[in-house]
């Protein structure tokens, strides 16, 4: 195994000006979010235009599925960034490796299941969501075909946060960057059958996303060859292509709780909708509206909390914990910053905003009006959300979603119902920024008086 090549070659948080770092580690995560983002609104115009609403109610179920696969696959893989982050802070090159390499064999065990069972039961699966009878075989093709290349889409995950978890975002942003270029391209071809391409429907669709998975997936694993990136499994390596069983333990048990937070975030949301929903369809539009603006919003926070869990995790294996002090209060900075520049200049332009997705009518005046009370509030979302990321990558992952069940299930569903029973549909949007500053000042206490720092990943490692 060859590990002689110089360490200042390697990707590196550890040292380095902040600030700087931060910011060109995050910038890439940004861009991916707002491109995946892109990718799907695109794809659903596609949808739309040439098979219609059944095709979408099709999609919009099977979405569904993917996302609660997504929300699993999340979780092991931030745990495998902060294994291999706090490995690599610990200059423990080959204990990164054999992550690498248990995650790998791990990842391919579980996609394999995973897209068995989808390809053999989607049907089932389908029907237990009660899909409508007129989009059923439309959704049945369409999963089916998703489930086909849940391999490739947990492949090109687990690579993605080998890169991240060593401190490579670029990396990853380009390749994606070419799988939404295909996607977004090969959408139309395969459902239309434009040229010398056959007409598949809703399957083109699908095909469009297996296919535009399958070449990026490939084409990256050949560049890391290629340019030799020293986490790669060479030949003298083979022998961490195993499951080791600690390692494996500690994905599941870290993984799935960070899953489970944005399942929690999705059991929010839905309760929402039901509520809205009881005010009429308009209320309902101008929310599902609201909700699609803030959700861009929101990816300048999630990408630093993803950029500050990487970097913590290095620091964090090296020992810096001054350092990371400094990483958790320059992200907080970060967000407060560039979440709140976007929230102004939606704020100046919300009508405008919100006039790009519906007729003129009073929805556009309820989507205005939800847009004042509740965007400014994930300015605070973004806080707890840097935070919770720099806890979680000690390893504490536990409280962080303890945390987010209390805020969002505990206090702001039930309140969003109370307030709106008493003082109408105006108040109900109040309940965002009391459930966010609670969520922020749990966090801010555990991270101020808590014992996240002693929390580890392994039990059986070695404290750097």
């Amino acid at each position: 195994m060859s590990t002689s090549k110089p360490a200042a070659a390697r990707p590196s948080l550890t040292e380095g000006p902040i600030a700087k770092t931060l910011f060109l580690f995050s910038l890439p995560i940004l861009l991916g979010n707002v491109l995946q983002s892109l990718n799907g609104s695109v794809n659903a115009i596609w949808i739309g235009k040439f098979l219609g609403e059944q095709a979408l109610a099709a999609t919009s179920n099977a979405n569904i599925i993917m996302f609660l696969l997504i929300s699993a696959i999340f979780g092991i893989a931030m745990a495998a960034v902060i294994l291999i982050g706090q490995n690599l802070g610990a200059k423990r090159v080959d204990e990164a490796k054999k992550v690498v390499g248990t995650s790998a064999v791990f990842f391919m065990v579980l996609s394999i299941i995973v897209g068995a069972i989808g390809l053999i039961f989607s049907p089932e699966i389908l029907d237990l969501l009660n899909t409508p009878a007129d989009a059923r075989e439309f959704a049945i093709a369409y999963t089916r075909i998703i489930f086909a290349g849940v391999p490739f889409m947990f492949g090109y995950n687990l690579v993605m946060a080998v890169l991240r978890g060593s401190g490579d975002a670029k990396t990853p942003f380009y390749f994606l960057l070419l799988s939404v270029g295909l996607d977004v391209l090969l959408n139309p071809l395969l459902i239309e059958g434009m040229g010398p391409f056959p007409r598949l429907g809703i399957s083109g669709s699908a095909y469009a996303t297996f296919f535009s998975q399958l070449v990026s997936f490939v084409l990256l694993l050949l560049y890391l060859y290629r340019k030799k990136y020293f986490l790669r499994i060479t030949k003298d390596d083979l022998h961490m292509l195993r499951l080791k069983w600690d390692i494996v333990r500690a994905l599941i048990q870290k993984g799935l709780p960070m899953g489970l937070n944005m399942v929690v975030v999705s059991l929010s949301n839905l309760f929402l909708v039901h509520l809205v929903n009881s005010y009429g369809s308009e209320a309902s539009a101008a929310f599902g509206i609201a909700t699609q603006i803030s959700s861009y919003v929101q990816m300048p926070a999630l990408a630093i909390g993803g950029a500050v869990t990487s970097m913590a995790a290095q620091n964090i294996g090296a020992g810096n914990w001054e350092r990371v002090n400094r990483i958790t209060w320059t992200g907080v900075a970060f967000n407060v910053g560039l979440t709140g520049v976007l929230v102004s200049f939606i704020h100046l332009f919300n009508r405008q905003a919100v006039s790009l997705f519906l007729p003129e009518g009073n929805a556009i005046d309820i989507g205005v009006h939800i847009n004042n009370l509740t965007l400014w509030s994930f300015i605070i979302f973004g806080i707890f959300n840097v935070v919770a990321g720099v806890v979680r990558s000690s390893g504490s992952v536990i409280v962080p979603l303890v945390i987010s069940f209390i805020a969002l299930l505990l206090v702001r569903n039930p309140l969003a119902y109370l307030l709106g029973g008493l003082y109408g549909f105006d108040s109900i949007w109040w309940s965002f920024s009391i459930s966010f500053t609670v969520a922020a000042v749990l966090n801010i206490l555990y991270y101020r008086f808590g014992n996240w720092k002693k929390a580890r990943m392994r039990p059986a490692a070695k404290p750097a």
